[in-house]
């Protein structure tokens, strides 16, 4: 390391572990550092470590990446990430994450694990989901089992790092089995196991007290099949013991939490048991143990347990709580004991109930021991201490057996798949601990990290030489720390620590002295063990971590742990439990086995055994490392304590990583990177004419470099390499600077002689001119004051009498403009009131008339059908002879006689509308009258004031005389209409006279009536009877509306040859019912009038009708779906295709039919067009025909009276009113065009108007769709600029004619010619405007929602060049937008708002002098603040090197953010969603198309071939 003045280094600091600092001087080996606190340190040169002068305030996302990768780079990098909320780094293929103890949800949703599916390791930002997905996608792909190690120490959140390994590989590998899905159950065993195996201790709330190894296994699909749970060394002894403020399990706590449960157990408050009340605490910040012991209950139904067994479960546990209540005192004999007192009697009875066994043997087994001999059993009295001991040993071997159940409970529910071969192993296991004072549990926990550390040391190494040989380069054997001796110290045989412990415990009168003698004794010289100064127990182990991890071990506890006792009396009493759980924990030992009381197995050969087991599995699977890191002791957000985390770095082999890789090429780079950084230390080199590796070569060559290695794609180079290439790359900016500052200093030196040469000059002309030009400009001043006091008083005397004159002027103008506008207002106003007059006149005498008429109309009416009807009548009755017609006559009369009732009824109702009409016509004149009497009024009060006016203006002016006379003339016309208003009062007279007249008309017509009337009496009994049957009907009508309403509803999700026939049969039916009633109103045609006179003639029988009518239709059928078939093409820009379809089915009256099946043929044509032909074109063709169509419809269709409300008596009066006077009705006139243009539908209409509105938003979604399956790998290539050629070489390029660049906006000329494609191909096809519209201002919400997103995911993208690039692409997008016209365009420019604001943010130059508010307001204000802090923290400019966002706007915005998530404000995802709603509805097609003539197209030559079609012919001629 070249050390030198005003170098950047990291120096030692008992504090802060390092403290950044830069070199003051250099005196041989000491070398003085002045820190960043100011202060100035000596050190030597070993001490020091290089520290990277343009490091990147966010820090990087990968450790390889960093230019010194030496030990406080690596941490001050996570310092840096971890203060910025990513907690995510990785360190080649191991991703360190470091426990923000804070919820961060917006990093776990299902949007971000959708993100990161699929997505290569190291695209995107370092996550727990991109190792998760590496494994998956590695198992899928070679077809090898994974596994995935999750290490650390206790707080440091590895639990929680399993929980989302875990719910990644469900989410992305779920399948549905049974009632739960195998997914669910295997994430709901995580709360289980938490609450039977997790507890409090100093560091953690929630410490797992095991190890676990969970094997996910797949089928060949990669589905999740099956799984598995192994676990490691339960720490049994919290059962009994432990230690303030550390609490037991936590399923003790939430059984005494659970209310009735607990009462019928006889719990009450943790405190008053003796296992739980050695600690103090007894709840946990923010957590409710009633609330867990519900999610564990819950948890324990997903997986499968039965409530008998659940019920087993909690009793057990009571038991225990109630077994450790139980006191003993000395007994009557020597050595003995019995129970204290009266409490723990009952505490006995309890323990003994909810076992299901008897107590006193309960007692027995507590307070003595029976030994077996040759002459038979002897029982042994125990004294209080072994009782005690006894009870212990009692409730860890009952709560270890239940723990072991419990997951092969779990294991059994879940289901492992035997013939799966592959499968992904997630490892949560203890990481290296050491405290002040380490005993057994740390022995086998530090074990266990030895074994997954040489499994990690062997892994890595493998990676770097994969890594060299990827990019084939020469390497050689590099040395790394093995732990093989360590490994032998603890397990060897017959002289290692596992099996001296095991020799130990084998014998009754061993003692941990006389272990700890023979463990020195035999491994004196191992230069791993040490021996404590204080203590002849005590010894230490040097882990793999060096010194650093030197663990004193105290064996006290050792023997009394690693004996796992089992007394036989305690599995003898158990087994004979009624509980049929707990009796199954406790199997009947055999015979020879149960000679002696207690039986010794070793707890630590059977970890070491398990560990075996593991480390054969993981070898079997490739393995990936994450490594958690606890920032804090106290478990607080926002705090790193740098001696800590660096402990942890080193235990937890991060830096023996990252120590592996500096034995090798630490330092990597790629070739344009490296010609980014390095080119200036050679610009005559970076011509253009030679590749990156060649231009490579040639600056390590000139710099006489040595040791470094030219990959495939980066140049490998050694330590320390990289920090001679920055040293001479600062010596050159260095040189460049000192030229710069000479040439401006040159520059302001010349500057300012300039400005002083100029200055002198101006003095001297000021103190030449000074007393010559005083006195000539004094002179000069006088005459000019004396020239300008004179113009100012002449002007004042011009001014003064132009305004006399102007003033006299205005005031006769005005008064004769007045004069004029008054007359002309006057004439204007009398003009409108006599025009007022005539019209009301007018329409009055027209209106009369047409009443007059009308009711003449009607009465003539009225009698030629009493004629018609009398005839008919007499007809009937000389046929009532025949027996077989009588009946039908009946009927026949019935409904004539029904129909001049209702006749009769409307001649009443006509007549009294039109004498309300006269008399409300009468009263408008009349009022007209009198408004016209006032306004005469007014005006004679005008005339007067005008008079009183005139007369004041005579005394002013000549000229007002004459105005008298005129005023005169226009009171003489007022006069003559004076006289015309007498006329109007005369013609009143006349109309009331009429009105009297017509008066006697209706009279003589009420009279004919009562006639009518009293002749319908007779049949007045058969109508009421009538109208029974007719509301009993109307009832079934309105049932059978509420289940055609729920049918509509399912018509558009479901096919139409499915629905229809159910939906449309018992409607018909209901129909036919109805045809003998209302025969007369169902079955009128306007244009037959043979029909009106006698609509009962019938001269087709129905078989020959029916047959007709299928071969017509069967006709029809066929010719509609070869017009669906074949592509017809546009007529003047009308779909020729839809216009046919419509006018055919107008002609063939199949939006009247109620009962039809040509509106299921045409849509199942369409769906089958759209299957048979090319799917690019046939989609944009029929969706112009079928929104054509359906605007058609919408415009011309109207829903049928039958359909829209139940049937009333008033709906077949109507039909009776259309056949006697069509397009009037009762009470409103409708001319004839009006009624044509809205043809009645039935349902069946109504139901296919409904069906092809699904179909044109189906055709539409698929259009959309498509068009976004084929944009969006264009778009994963637009977010990043292309890096085949470096942007340096342009810059150092002296040749104009060299290598040509790649054009940068090649990527977005592909999406430029897409959308020029999808333009032309939607107007070839005449897709309406509207259309274009909404898909082209979709796509483009598409466009910025995957740009935006791919901005927010990948750090490589947030820098100032890419932004650039982006920003260039975009406006190639704008330049699109205007050129397509608003009408097809739209809004789309606006769609871009979120990528648009966030590339302006990345260009902006000047970023640390923003404050917050102006970029929420003025840069980014459609952006949140999340989604800004995320782009602050990601940004780096590459092109000019300048500072993102200063920290205090950083530190706003993290408060801003935290704010929010304890507030759960609002969503905490940074993403865009897709729409993937429909824009339009029915209404706004039919708004937005313009309208069309079906009838002015051309049609098809096969149309003579059919003889449906040949209506059209004439059309075409």
């Amino acid at each position: 390391m070249n050390l030198s003045k005003g170098f950047k280094v990291w120096i030692e600091d008992r504090v802060s572990a390092w403290e950044a600092g830069e070199i003051l001087d250099v005196a041989g080996k000491q070398v003085q550092v002045v820190t960043a606190s100011g202060k100035k340190v000596s050190a030597p040169r070993e001490k020091l470590c290089p520290r990277d002068p343009d490091e990147d305030h966010a820090g990087v996302d990968d450790l390889t990446k960093l230019t010194y990768l030496n030990e406080p780079e690596v941490l001050y990098n996570l310092a840096r990430r971890h203060a910025l909320n990513d907690i995510y780094t990785y360190t080649g293929s191991i991703l360190v994450a470091v426990n923000p103890f804070t919820k961060l949800p917006h990093l776990y949703n299902v949007h971000m694990m959708e993100q990161y599916k699929g997505a290569p390791l190291g695209e995107l930002s370092p996550h727990v989901f991109a190792i998760a997905d590496a494994s998956y996608r590695s198992m899928m792909s070679e077809g090898q089992s994974q596994s995935i190690l999750v290490s650390g120490e206790s707080g440091a959140g590895k639990t929680e790092t399993t929980k989302l390994l875990m719910q990644y590989l469900t989410y992305v590998g779920g399948r549905a089995a049974g009632d739960h899905t195998v997914e669910q159950q295997i994430l709901e065993s995580n709360p289980l196991l938490e609450a039977f195996g997790n507890a409090r201790t100093v560091r953690n709330d929630n410490s797992s007290r095991f190890g676990k190894f969970v094997e996910i296994h797949f089928d060949v699909n990669g589905r999740i099949s099956g799984a598995a749970i192994r676990s490691y060394l339960l720490e049994r002894s919290r059962v009994v013991q432990i230690t303030d403020p550390e609490r037991s399990f936590h399923c003790f706590y939430q059984l005494c939490a659970s209310g009735k449960v607990a009462e019928r157990y006889k719990l009450d408050h943790p405190s008053n048991f003796h296992y739980l009340n050695q600690s103090k605490t007894y709840e946990l910040d923010g957590v409710s143990n009633a609330k867990e012991y519900m999610r564990t209950r819950r948890a324990m139904d997903i997986v499968g347990i039965s409530l008998d067994d659940q019920e087993a479960i909690f009793r057990t546990l009571a038991a225990i709580l109630h077994l450790g209540n139980i006191e003993f005192s000395p007994g009557k004999e020597n050595d003995s004991s019995t129970i204290k007192d009266q409490k723990s009697s009952f505490h006995l009875q309890m323990a003994a109930d909810l076992f299901m066994c008897d107590a006193n043997l309960l007692l027995a087994t507590l307070c003595t021991r029976s030994i077996q001999t040759r002459e038979g059993s002897i029982v042994k009295a125990l004294d209080c201490y072994a009782a005690k001991t006894g009870r212990d040993a009692l409730a860890k071997t009952v709560y270890a057996r239940l723990f072991d159940w419990l997951v092969e409970k779990i294991n059994r529910s879940l289901g492992q798949d035997m013939d799966s071969e592959i499968q992904i192993g997630v490892l949560d296991i203890y990481g290296f601990e050491c405290f002040k004072k380490n005993s057994f549990e740390q022995f086998c926990i530090n074990f266990a990290n030895e074994k997954l550390q040489q499994h990690f040391n062997e892994h890595v190494f493998k990676m770097e030489q994969e890594e060299y040989s990827k990019e084939k380069i020469n390497w050689s054997y590099i040395e790394f720390i093995d732990n093989q001796d360590v490994l032998d110290l603890i397990e060897r045989k017959p002289i290692g620590i596992i099996a001296l412990l095991d020799e130990a415990c084998m014998f009754p009168k061993s003692t941990h002295e006389t272990f700890s003698t023979k463990l020195f004794q035999s491994s004196r010289d191992h230069p791993r063990l040490g021996k404590t100064k204080f203590s002849q127990t005590d010894f230490t182990v040097t882990h793999y971590a060096g010194k650093a991890c030197n663990v004193t071990y105290q064996t006290d506890t050792f023997l009394d742990k690693n004996r796992d006792y089992v007394v036989v009396e305690h599995c003898t009493l158990l087994s004979s439990s009624k509980c049929s759980l707990l009796a199954g924990l406790f199997p009947s030992l055999p015979e020879v086995s149960s000679r002696s009381s207690y039986k010794f197995s070793s707890v630590a050969s059977r970890f070491k055994q398990q560990l075996q087991a593991l480390m054969e599995s993981l070898k079997s699977t490739e393995p990936h490392y994450i490594r958690c890191v606890k920032p804090n002791s106290l478990s607080r957000p926002h705090n790193f304590e740098n001696q800590s985390i660096l402990q942890q770095l080193r235990c937890g082999g991060v830096l023996e990583a990252v120590r592996i890789s500096l034995a090798g090429y630490p330092t990597r780079r790629t070739y344009s990177e490296f010609l980014h950084r390095f080119g200036i230390l050679a610009p005559e080199i970076m011509d253009g004419s030679y590749d990156e590796k060649t231009l490579t070569k040639r600056i390590l060559q000139k710099l006489k470099l040595e040791n470094f290695q030219l990959g495939r794609s980066k140049v490998f180079l050694r330590a320390g390499q990289i920090a001679l290439l920055d040293s001479r790359r600062t010596e050159v900016l260095d040189t460049a600077a000192k030229l710069i500052q000479c040439r401006l200093r040159t520059f302001l030196a010349h500057k300012d002689f300039i400005s002083t040469r100029a200055a002198a000059v101006v003095l001297q002309a000021y103190s030449r001119g000074l007393f010559l030009s005083r006195n000539m400009f004094a002179a000069k001043q006088a005459g000019a004051a004396a020239r300008s006091i004179q113009k100012f008083v002449r002007r004042w005397v011009a001014r003064r009498a132009y305004l006399q004159l102007c003033w006299a002027v205005l005031l006769i103008q005005s008064s004769i403009r007045g004069l004029s506008s008054r007359q002309i207002f006057l004439h204007r106003k009398e003009h409108r009131a006599a025009l007022r007059i005539q019209t009301q006149w007018r329409m009055f005498k027209a209106h009369s008339a047409f009443q007059h008429y009308q009711s003449s109309m009607i009465a003539i009416q009225c009698m030629w059908r009493q004629n018609l009807a009398k005839r008919e009548l007499r007809r009937l009755k000389l046929k009532a002879n025949e027996a077989g017609t009588l009946r039908l006559a009946k009927n026949k009369l019935e409904k004539q006689l029904e129909d001049l009732t209702w006749r009769v009824e409307l001649e009443k109702r006509l007549r009294i509308s039109s004498e309300e009409a006269k008399l409300i016509e009468v009263s408008k004149l009349q009022k007209a009258l009198d408004s016209s009497s006032l306004e005469l009024d007014a005006a004679k009060s005008a005339t007067l004031s005008e008079c009183n006016k005139n007369l004041l203006l005579l005394s002013q002016l000549e000229a007002s005389m004459k105005e008298n006379s005129a005023l005169e003339c226009r009171i003489i016309e007022m006069e003559e209409l004076r006289k015309e208003n007498s006329c109007l009062k005369s013609s009143s007279e006349s109309l009331a006279k009429e009105n009297s007249a017509v008066k006697l008309d209706l009279i003589k017509a009420q009279k004919d009536s009562n006639d009518t009337l009293e002749k319908l009496r007779e049949v007045e009994e058969k109508y009421l009877h009538l109208q029974q049957n007719f509301q009993s009907l109307e009832e079934k009508l309105s049932n059978l509306e509420e289940e055609n309403h729920v049918l509509r509803q399912k018509a558009l999700c479901t096919s139409p040859k499915i629905n229809r026939p159910g939906y449309t049969k018992p409607f018909t039916e209901v129909i036919h019912e109805i045809k003998p009633v209302f025969k007369c109103s169902f079955c009128y045609e306007p244009n037959s009038p043979t029909k009106l006179i006698s609509p009962f003639t019938r001269s087709l029988s129905e078989t020959f009708r029916s047959k007709m009518t299928s071969e017509r239709h069967q006709d029809n059928h066929e010719f509609l779906l070869r017009c669906i078939k074949e592509d017809l093409g546009f007529k003047d820009g009308k779909p020729v295709a839809a216009c046919i379809i419509y006018t055919c089915l107008l002609h063939w009256h199949a939006f009247e039919s109620e009962r039809t099946a040509i509106f299921d043929r045409i849509i199942e044509g369409i769906k089958a067009a759209l299957k048979v032909g090319n799917v690019n074109n046939m989609l944009p063709y029929w969706l112009s025909n079928a929104s054509t169509l359906l605007c058609l419809l919408q415009r011309n269709l109207r829903s049928n009276g039958f359909f829209r409300m139940p049937f009333r008596r008033s709906a077949g009066h109507s039909g009776v009113t259309t056949r006697m006077m069509p397009g009037l009705s009762p009470l409103k006139c409708i001319t004839y065009e009006e009624s044509i243009s809205h043809v009645e539908a039935t349902y069946p209409a109504i139901l296919f108007k409904q069906q092809l509105t699904a179909y044109v938003e189906k055709i539409f979604g698929l259009i959309r769709d498509n068009l976004k399956k084929e944009i969006a790998p264009l778009l994963s290539l637009c977010i990043q600029a292309p890096k085949n050629v470096s942007r340096r070489h342009v810059k150092y390029s002296k040749s104009p004619e060299g290598v040509p660049q790649q054009s940068l906006s090649s990527h977005w000329d592909r999406i430029i010619k897409f959308l020029d494609s999808l333009m032309s191909h939607l107007r070839e096809n005449y897709v309406p405007s509207f259309f274009i519209r909404k898909l082209i201002t979709q796509v483009f919400s598409f466009i910025n929602i995957s740009l935006f997103n791919s901005l927010l995911l990948r750090r490589e993208c947030c820098t100032f060049s890419n932004g650039e690039y982006v920003k260039s692409g975009l406006a190639e997008l704008e330049r699109w937008i205007t050129n397509a016209t608003e009408e097809f365009a739209g809004t789309s420019w606006h769609e871009l708002n979120y990528i648009r604001q966030a590339v302006g943010f990345l260009v902006i130059h000047q970023k640390r002098k923003k404050s917050l508010e102006q970029i929420t307001q003025e840069v980014c204000p459609a952006l949140t603040v999340r989604q800004i802090y995320r782009i602050c923290t990601m940004y780096c400019d590459d092109k000019y090197s300048t500072q993102s966002v200063s920290t205090e706007v950083v530190e706003q915005m993290r408060e801003i953010l935290n704010k929010a998530a304890s507030q759960n404000l609002n969503s905490n995802s940074f993403l865009l969603d897709d729409d993937l709603s429909i824009p339009f509805s029915t209404e706004d097609i039919s708004e937005a198309i313009p309208e069309i003539e079906p009838s002015d197209v051309e049609f098809p030559p096969f149309v003579h071939e059919y003889a449906c079609a040949q209506f059209l012919l004439p059309h075409q001629e």
